[in-house]
């Protein structure tokens, strides 16, 4: 195993986790007093393995059918009609 890449996908997808809706979605469960913490950080910890279990799948299989490069290409424009979407969101709400 390349522990360089390994730490560099940690470091990327720790950062890009950070503040995200995921997270945002368990901490609320974690603020309820009646939910055990243990059970929140056990299933949104299950549920991220999943998931990235699921991309690395369909990453694997669509890097059989498309280059590198154009799925590089396609990644980044989704995070950037992400980012406008989101501007245009918080624009009309503080109109």
């Amino acid at each position: 195993m390349n522990i360089r890449l390994l730490l560099t996908v940690f470091s990327a997808v720790f950062i890009a986790e950070l503040g995200d809706k995921t997270q945002i979605a368990t901490m609320l469960f974690s603020s309820d007093r009646e939910i055990s913490r243990l059970t929140v950080f056990t299933a949104a910890s299950a549920a991220l393995v999943c998931s990235t279990l699921v991309a690395v799948l369909v990453g694997g299989s669509l890097s059989r059918l498309v280059s590198r490069r154009a799925l590089t290409i396609a990644a980044g424009a989704v995070f950037i009609l992400i980012g406008v979407w989101t501007l245009v969101q918080g624009i009309r709400a503080s109109a």
